[in-house]
């Protein structure tokens, strides 16, 4: 869909899938096909290694030059991606924290070693449920910073979420496809099961030395090394590729659905109807 209306405004795409930013990683990113690329020209994808640092400040700040770049020659972009906190840092900034003490996250990295992520998970569901059920929950960084902003102040880390956005000097307007559960989770299985005949185990061996970096914390790469530790059969391991995927479905739908603006269309609606309506949204706006 972001290509067919790339393509209906002759304009460019803006990735904000943070782990398609990584040329490494592929198969287990579903990046698009060569044919898609050749489409509509895409920026952020595979413009990264995964031995990077690159934070979604990083990205918010490469997205918004980028967008000033489109705009000298369209006046519409598209954005296209399953981060939320990727999107929602280009379009509304990034929130701000107030500074906490460094032996917090210290005894929550040691926590982690010592009682693994589930741990955590647990304790930032009592401290901070609606952090809880909005975060990217298996991303151990991402529940440590939680929890380390909830215990060094005092207040949930939910509650410094920004309540006003920063001003941008453009304006958007969010489409979402919606489908039913069953065939989101279809879709999902069979995704996996594509990207295994795809060779998916190969790229997670390629990779399987740099299993430590924040990129490779991803579901579909980080049940494999299981497997490969020894862990797990690589059945169950490709099970869990499909249950972690569906469980990262679910929350990301959780995200979306607490963005009023979203204009909801289902999944099988012709690109033309969507055109036709963002050409009219459009018009209003100008």
């Amino acid at each position: 869909m972001g290509i067919e209306l790339a393509k209906a405004f002759q304009t460019e795409i803006i990735s904000a899938d943070s782990r398609q930013f990584f040329r490494e990683m592929s198969i287990g990113t579903a990046v698009p096909s060569e044919d898609e690329l050749n489409a509509a020209t895409h920026h952020f994808i595979h413009h990264k290694s995964v031995m990077d640092a690159y934070s979604v400040g990083d990205f918010e700040k490469d997205a918004l030059d980028q967008l000033e770049t489109i705009f000298e020659m369209n006046d519409v972009a598209i954005m296209v991606g399953g981060s939320g906190l990727y999107v929602d840092a280009v379009v509304k900034g990034l929130d701000d924290f107030p500074k906490v003490a460094p032996e917090i996250r210290q005894e929550l990295n040691s926590d982690l070693e010592k009682n693994g992520l589930q741990s955590l998970q647990n304790r930032l569901k009592i401290s901070d449920p609606v952090a809880y059920q909005n975060i990217e929950i298996e991303n151990p960084h991402r529940v440590i910073r939680a929890l380390e902003i909830s215990i060094g102040t005092g207040k949930p880390y939910s509650s410094f979420l920004r309540a006003t956005s920063k001003k941008r000097p453009f304006k958007t307007i969010y489409i979402g496809l919606s489908a039913s559960r069953e065939t989101i989770y279809t879709r999902i299985n069979q995704r996996v099961d594509k990207m295994m005949e795809e060779g998916l185990l190969d790229e997670a061996k390629s990779l399987y030395d740099q299993r430590h970096l924040n990129a490779l914390n991803t579901v579909g790469y980080k049940e494999l090394f299981n497997y490969m530790d020894g862990e797990w059969t690589l059945d169950f391991a490709i099970s869990e590729i499909k249950k972690n995927t569906r469980r990262f479905a679910k929350r990301q739908l959780t995200w979306y659905r607490n963005n009023e603006a979203i204009h909801w269309f289902d999944h099988d609606t012709p690109a033309i109807q969507i055109v036709n309506f963002l050409k009219l949204k459009l018009h209003k706006e100008l």
